[in-house]
């Protein structure tokens, strides 16, 4: 199968599915990329096959490392919230022959197993108490008694 240019795909792809932004799957390309290499180094991104619960954990850690905290809501705006998304994202661009697939692939394989909230906000989660308990609180602040003075300069 003679693979078309990635611009082009996305291009073609856009014409009729407008979910997910054309940044979206530029980060995906990048992300499979970043995948097979660690995967299996040595190898041609053309020639290698993951599965899609590769793709998605190399999805999340790609977004972790290169969009930390910013992660979901940067997936947002692109209109991915689902590891469904990167599935259709994946099944649009073997369409328009910019990815190739195997014949026991299937979109529903990349549904279910990942939360988006949980995976990229749990690794920014507190792990420990975040405010402090009430007997640690203090209850009042003394104010500097200055009866019906204005404060000075070394007052304030």
């Amino acid at each position: 199968m003679r693979k078309v240019k990635f611009d082009v795909a996305i291009s073609t792809i856009l014409k009729n599915d407008t979910r997910f932004k054309s940044d979206a799957y530029y980060f995906l390309r990048e992300a499979l990329e970043k995948t097979v290499k660690d995967l299996r180094p040595g190898e041609l991104v053309e020639h290698s096959h993951i599965s899609a619960r590769e793709l998605l954990t190399g999805f999340k850690e790609y977004a972790l490392n290169q969009l930390g905290p910013m992660a979901l809501p940067i997936l947002e705006s692109w209109g991915v919230n689902s590891g469904r998304d990167v599935g259709q994202m994946v099944y649009n661009l073997i369409q328009v022959e910019a990815f190739g697939k195997s014949e026991d692939d299937d979109p529903r394989d990349f549904e279910g197993w990942m939360s988006f909230a949980d995976a990229f906000q749990g690794p920014y989660r507190p792990t420990g108490p975040v405010l402090a308990t009430p007997t640690e609180r203090v209850t009042t602040l003394e104010q500097p008694y200055r009866g019906n003075k204005p404060a000075t300069t070394s007052e304030a």
